[in-house]
């Protein structure tokens, strides 16, 4: 697919550009991930993604209210390794109520602040260093 590495952001709707903008400044490549065609399952349910093999760090912002979202974040935290990080964009509400399949990552609430991403970006450099010594 893409030989780019770096953060996902995974999204539904196409409004992920003022991250996608600000971490590539950083020097971050970003994946955006805007899901499967309406009707066929996301990849990493189904025989893994070669975005997510990629992955440097996730910035998941789909909707848990939806059975299928909260499986594709729940196959993140399975699959990747434990240095590399997962944050999850939340409603309000929805940290409280999927309290269980968000122990383990970052929550955050909208809107995202700039010290968030690049507290993100940090992470990503750690979790570079931590392949390359693998």
């Amino acid at each position: 697919m893409t030989d780019v590495s770096g953060p996902i952001l995974d999204v539904t709707s196409r409004d992920a550009a003022p991250d996608k903008d600000f971490l590539e400044r950083l020097g971050h490549p970003v994946l955006v991930c805007h899901g499967p065609d309406w009707g066929h399952a996301c990849p990493i349910i189904k025989n893994g993604c070669p975005m997510v093999d990629a992955a440097h760090g996730v910035i998941f912002q789909l909707d848990l209210e939806r059975p299928q979202h909260r499986v594709i974040l729940k196959r993140y935290q399975e699959v990747l390794n434990e240095a590399i990080p997962i944050v999850a964009v939340v409603a309000p509400g929805q940290a409280e109520r999927y309290r269980d399949l968000l122990s383990g990552v970052q929550v955050w609430t909208q809107p995202l602040t700039i010290a968030e991403l690049d507290g993100l970006a940090a992470e990503t450099e750690a979790a570079d260093e931590f392949r390359n010594a693998s």
